[in-house]
């Protein structure tokens, strides 16, 4: 097989690894094989996204890499003169890095680590996103930390019975959260590894989890790891795996679990204050919206109430809502002005005074 043709054969197996920004791989370069464009701040990001090996010793039932029966593999300086080639032509702008287990974790984070090390000794200075291995050394994590722009170990599930379900070679609380636990702690003590901080993977839909249990452990792992980003992957069965006949995820409900995720880490909620119905999210309401329509706060008066308050009105966001508090004293909240900080008025007005006058929620129309 040549080097391009392993290039595409792990490039594609990579694309179960969500990257930083939502990546889309419908739309790659198929030219060039291994170029993913996410999406960054209303820009379009080029990675080089690969696994250095498809090669895999663990028994994941919904994997590709479990199916695959023609292993490959790229050697560490292969995948470092790719990327170098790919960088100095402008094709992408950093690297996304992954691999199988092959024999054992340790074995294959030292070959991760002997690419990260010829970038960085060739002079490359820019973005690393690497993903450690479950099960890996102490040693490995820091090493790893030292050279990687942000570091990442897939979750998988909310629940340890949840990954039992999924496989039998990796414990939940060794293998995945002390190493979670680990990145967390070398990051307080030292800020400048992995500057870009650590992320996770949860897989919606793959074992019978509720949106409860995945919000419960999102907020968990926020308060206690300190992670920059939890990226939800919707389940996809694949041909060859054991799970190859089970349904695939609602995309409608990994897009409400966005949502909330957003209203957890950015706007403060608690998991007590969103609604589920038997443990789901109701995937034709915005998650906002729902938990609005429960809380007796409302309406604000926008002139005086706190950040917290005014944060959790339907329409408005964080810097709308710090703009609120910051010209209130100064200008008067008028429909225009609030429009200009970026206020979307029609959902926002049933929970607000607006002009010395409110709209009260019984005469809200739920079907607006």
């Amino acid at each position: 097989m040549s080097l391009a043709e392993r290039v595409q054969v792990l490039s594609d197996s990579a694309q179960f690894d969500l990257c930083d920004y939502s990546a889309d791989p419908s739309q790659r370069n198929p030219s060039v094989p291994g170029i993913y464009y996410t999406s960054y701040r209303g820009c379009r990001v080029p990675l080089f996204k690969v696994l250095l090996t498809n090669r895999c010793c663990n028994d994941c039932r919904y994997c590709i890499n479990s199916a695959e029966k023609e292993p490959v593999e790229l050697k560490p300086e292969e995948i470092a003169g790719i990327f170098l080639d790919y960088y100095e032509r402008r094709y992408v702008d950093g690297l996304f890095l992954s691999s199988g287990v092959s024999r054992d974790p340790d074995e294959t984070m030292e070959k991760l680590l002997e690419t990260l090390r010829i970038l960085r000794l060739e002079g490359y200075g820019g973005y690393i996103h690497l993903k450690i291995i479950p099960g890996s050394s102490m040693d490995t994590v820091r090493r790893a930390m030292e050279l990687a722009s942000r570091v990442s170990i897939n979750l998988e599930t909310a629940t340890r019975d949840g990954l039992d379900e999924l496989s039998s070679t990796k414990d939940y609380s060794v293998d995945i959260l002390r190493r979670m636990r680990w990145i967390s702690r070398f990051r307080r003590r030292h800020p400048e590894l992995a500057p870009s901080g650590q992320s996770t993977q949860l897989m919606v839909g793959a074992v019978d989890e509720t949106d409860e249990d995945i919000v419960k452990r999102v907020k968990w792992i926020y308060d206690k790891y300190s992670l920059r980003r939890v990226y939800f992957s919707g389940f996809q069965p694949i041909e060859g795996t054991e799970l190859e006949k089970r349904a695939e995820a609602d995309p409608r409900r990994v897009f409400r679990l966005y949502q909330t995720d957003s209203l957890i880490k950015s706007y403060g909620f608690g998991v007590d204050e969103l609604r589920f119905s038997g443990g789901y999210l109701d995937t034709s309401v915005d998650p906002k919206y729902a938990a609005a329509m429960e809380m007796d706060i409302f309406p604000v008066d926008l002139k005086t109430a706190p950040y917290h308050e005014i944060i959790r009105v339907p329409g408005i966001g964080p810097r709308s809502a710090r703009k609120i508090i910051e010209l209130r004293g100064k200008v008067n909240l008028t429909q225009d002005i609030l429009k200009g900080m970026g206020v979307r008025l029609g959902r926002a007005e049933p929970f607000i005074y607006l002009d010395g006058s409110q709209t009260t929620l019984s005469s809200w129309n739920k079907s607006d």
